[in-house]
């Protein structure tokens, strides 16, 4: 049986392999919270939307970093720091960097926040 940390890396693998989507059907909640700088989405047909819109706005993908990933198994919690490499549809290229915090219950994310500078 795969932990906590495993299953976080195992997004962040099937991310870096342009399976965005397919990462968030597969272990995000039905009652799923999202929250970031710009706004908080509820809901899994909400959170996918603006996943779908996230990535709508790319125009390429250069790449992505796992730099950590650490888990409370007990707790159910799992932090990340990543970073990606970006061109959005205007031509601007952004390096990405931000910290999630993920709230596991029943070996899915119900919450999930992130943090960065916007």
């Amino acid at each position: 049986m795969m932990t906590l940390r495993e299953k976080a890396q195992d997004i962040y693998n099937q991310v870096g392999q342009g399976k965005l989507l397919e990462a968030f059907d597969q272990y995000y909640a039905d009652n799923v919270v999202m929250t970031e700088p710009r706004g908080t989405w509820e809901g899994k047909a909400n959170c996918r939307a603006h996943e779908e819109e996230f990535l709508g706005m790319v125009k390429e993908f250069h790449g992505m970093e796992v730099k950590a990933i650490t888990s409370d198994e007990t707790a159910g919690v799992v932090m990340h720091e990543t970073s990606m490499d970006v061109t959005f549809q205007d031509g601007t290229r952004v390096n990405m960097e931000q910290v999630g915090v993920q709230q596991w219950e029943n070996g899915q994310i119900v919450h999930e926040r992130f943090y960065y500078q916007g």
